[in-house]
């Protein structure tokens, strides 16, 4: 009969009077099912809460065993409730009893009803508990019912959400929302961050789910999803997205989804039943993800992000909201939670109150990552689903060193890390200890250890790690920050305060390395297929003189009367140092008719990051007064492996043979030629990898600071002769098979060696 239902509208306003009320969350919750029951014409309606462990709680009941109320429970899986729960999508039968799934709870005296319709209660995809009705007679509800008992359903969500039922609790119980989650993830940049989290970019949390006037809504949706697909389509349309290529279908899959008239007309019906346009988005998003994350097809299941990006984009059309993180609100131990982000973005947050960032995504050798790891900020990737299970505030502890994020922590968790707090602060005190020792092995092989910088935030920490030097300083990142392409003036300035603060300490200055992933947002890029392997760096560079130029004459005046190290980036062919080396003739020429004063001594190197050099290693050698190994890059390229895909980065490792062999010939060219050589790539961060790098001839290493103490407690206590004894005759073996990071690992464990 049709005519059961009295309206989803009456239903949504008077559950609206009894969420207004000031009375007990039981009672709320009683009123609610009774409610519920009386407008779909129902005999029960009950509902069942997820606890923590996994246990559906029958909460409030209208028709069944009041008796029942937080004593009756099922399993997720178990029975029809369960299996709502787990599938997390509707249940509609005539005959409950019949169905291979049906358990009977002879507490409740279910037994006499037939008709069952459940719905599980999400949010966010996410869910909670499930709302049920049921009646005597042999029936199938009609999809209107099934819809306005998922948009009740939502109410029960929110009230679940916010902590309202869990004073409810039986004692020694929680519900599933507060649950503490341990997730696994991949250590990118060690540190143990005790924190709470700060979404990147914060769902929009709807607070007016209910409307009376559904054709305002229904405008304000459409208005706000032709906002949304204009927004697209402009992003369509940039000029620095390559009309070709994978990405390209990637981004034209999102404006389907975009037009998608299935997804509008969902979001519309829900507002027909009463919704406001935000709870609609939210309510159909929610659906969207429960049954996305069913699917098996991996693409289906990246979709996704693609689904949960428009909502959200839609969310703040309707609300007004900018699209983007706010990188000012941080409470003082803020934890990071993205997908993924760039460089620039993490510098926009107040390093003061960062403690940790954790990420979906993230490779490695990913430019956030080497951002991070030089802020010396704690970070794992690959996290999966972790923006989906948390919210903003939540405690979350973050053990990045061996890659755990532990949300809402028990006590007892919290007190073991707070004991590895301690621990760890007593490690880091004693290699401050070792911070004016040099870095000897036992056997007299001394090692300059160096560290890697990019910004000014960077500098205070060369004093304090005890680093010989700046080995790689990215001068990209000034530009990477910047609303505008910095002047002379103001490159000049950053250059004189890397040089003060380094005292008579070496700094290298690397050229612009921009282009591939590192885009400046007021330079115009013409589009390419694959910008990794395109117009960038030096490339750029010398294609573009006068950018070169001017950042060459602000390093030759800030470095008037002192040693000026000037080092060029993606090098593929000696040529292209030659050429750069008479624009900085040139420029030193101009210097000096101006009568400026000019540096002491100039140093032009090369990074090695593309494989072709290693074919040209002698010319390189005479060419060049140093040589820098970009270890990330050069690997990547070796290995055809994009680093900042996380499918591959870590396919290929660093310290494989073939790799090993190839850092070695470089050792060796330079070795002929008496070229100073230095390996600034992440690996150099990694003790065990650092052990390697010495054994195959490498006596300049540059790293991230925190990576320095680590290092030089292993180069004291390493005998490189007994090293080589172990590695030489491994890396000399052609059977094509590889066990290197495991022989290095038995030595460093043999010889007692702190990896």
């Amino acid at each position: 009969m049709r005519g059961s239902l009295a309206g989803p509208r009456v239903l949504l306003r008077r559950l609206r009077e009894i969420m207004a009320e000031p009375i007990s969350a039981q009672d709320r919750l009683d009123k609610i099912v009774a409610q519920i029951a009386a407008n779909m014409v129902a005999e029960v309606c009950s509902v069942y809460v997820l606890r923590a462990d996994d246990v559906l709680e029958l909460y409030a009941t209208e028709g069944l065993n009041r008796s029942a109320v937080h004593h009756a429970g099922l399993r997720v899986g178990q029975g029809l409730v369960g299996l709502i729960a787990s599938e997390a999508r509707p249940l509609n039968l005539q005959d409950a009893q019949s169905h291979p799934s049906f358990a009977y709870l002879p507490e409740t005296g279910e037994e006499i009803y037939n008709a069952f319709l459940g719905v599980p209660i999400l949010r966010a995809g996410r869910t909670l508990g499930v709302l049920v009705v049921q009646n005597r007679a042999h029936r199938t509800y009609y999809d209107e019912e099934v819809e306005a008992l998922q948009t009740t359903a939502m109410v029960l969500a929110e009230m679940i959400a916010v902590g309202e039922l869990q004073g409810l609790a039986r004692p020694g119980t929680s519900l599933d929302v507060k649950r503490p989650l341990s997730l696994k993830g991949t250590p990118l940049s060690d540190g143990i961050a005790l924190g709470h989290v700060v979404l990147h970019e914060p769902r929009v949390v709807v607070t007016q789910l209910l409307a009376e006037d559904s054709d305002k809504e229904s405008r304000r949706l459409e208005q706000a999803i032709a906002n949304l697909r204009l927004s697209v389509d402009d992003m369509l349309s940039r000029d620095d997205i390559a009309p070709a290529g994978e990405h390209r279908d990637i981004l034209e899959a999102y404006r389907m989804f975009a037009y998608d008239r299935g997804w509008v007309r969902r979001m519309d019906e829900a507002i027909q039943n009463g919704l406001s346009a935000e709870a609609a988005v939210e309510k159909v998003q929610s659906d969207t993800r429960a049954r996305l994350q069913r699917q098996t097809d991996p693409y289906l299941r990246e979709r996704l992000h693609d689904f949960d990006d428009l909502a959200n984009r839609l969310l703040r059309e309707l609300m007004g909201k900018s699209h983007g993180p706010d990188g000012g609100s941080l409470p003082k131990d803020g934890v990071i939670v993205a997908r993924n982000m760039g460089a620039a973005e993490l510098l926009d947050y107040d390093r003061s109150r960062l403690r940790g960032l954790v990420l979906e995504e993230g490779g490695a050798t990913s430019h956030v990552t080497i951002v991070a790891r030089a802020l010396g900020i704690a970070t794992i990737g690959r996290a999966a689903n972790i923006v989906s299970l948390v919210e903003n505030g939540d405690p979350i502890i973050l053990d990045a060193d061996t890659g755990e994020a532990h949300v809402r922590p028990p006590a007892d968790v919290e007190a073991a890390y707070a004991e590895k707090v301690k621990f760890r602060a007593k490690r880091q005190a004693q290699y401050r200890l070792l911070r004016n020792k040099p870095a000897v092995t036992l056997d007299g092989h001394r090692v300059s250890l160096n560290m890697n910088a990019g910004l000014l935030v960077d500098l205070p920490h060369l004093v304090e790690a005890g680093a010989e030097g700046i080995g790689l300083f990215r001068t990209e990142l000034q530009f990477m920050v910047a609303s505008t392409m910095p002047r002379l003036d103001e490159q000049t300035a950053l250059y004189e305060a890397v040089l003060k603060a380094s005292g008579n300490r070496p700094v290298v200055f690397r050229t612009l390395d921009i282009g591939g992933d590192k885009v400046l947002p007021y330079m115009r890029m013409q589009p390419e297929e694959n910008p990794a392997l395109g117009w960038r760096a030096i490339r750029l560079g010398l294609d573009r003189p006068g950018l070169l130029r001017i950042q060459l004459r602000a390093l030759l005046h800030a470095a008037g009367g002192r040693e000026l190290r000037v080092m060029l980036p993606m090098v593929t062919e000696v040529g292209e140092i030659h050429r750069a080396r008479a624009l900085l003739e040139r420029e030193l020429t101009q210097l000096r008719r101006h009568g400026h004063k000019e540096p002491t001594r100039i140093l032009l190197g090369s990074m090695l990051e593309v494989p072709a050099l290693l074919f040209q290693l002698d010319s390189l050698m005479q060419a060049v007064d140093f040589v820098s190994v970009g270890s990330n890059d050069l690997l990547q390229y070796m290995t055809a492996s994009d680093r900042g895909n996380t499918r591959v980065a870590s396919r290929f490792d660093p310290l494989s043979r073939h790799f090993l062999r190839t850092l070695a010939r470089i050792v060796e060219a330079a070795d002929r030629h008496e070229t100073h050589v230095t390996l600034c790539g992440e690996i150099a961060s990694r003790p065990l990898a650092a052990m390697a790098l010495t054994g195959i001839g490498f006596r300049s290493l540059s790293m991230s600071a925190a990576a320095i103490g680590p290092v030089k407690a292993m180069l004291l206590a390493l005998d490189v002769g007994r090293l080589k004894a172990v590695l030489d005759p491994m890396l000399a073996l052609d059977d094509g098979g590889d066990g290197v990071r495991a022989a290095l690992t038995a030595f460093a464990e043999s010889e007692g060696l702190p990896i």
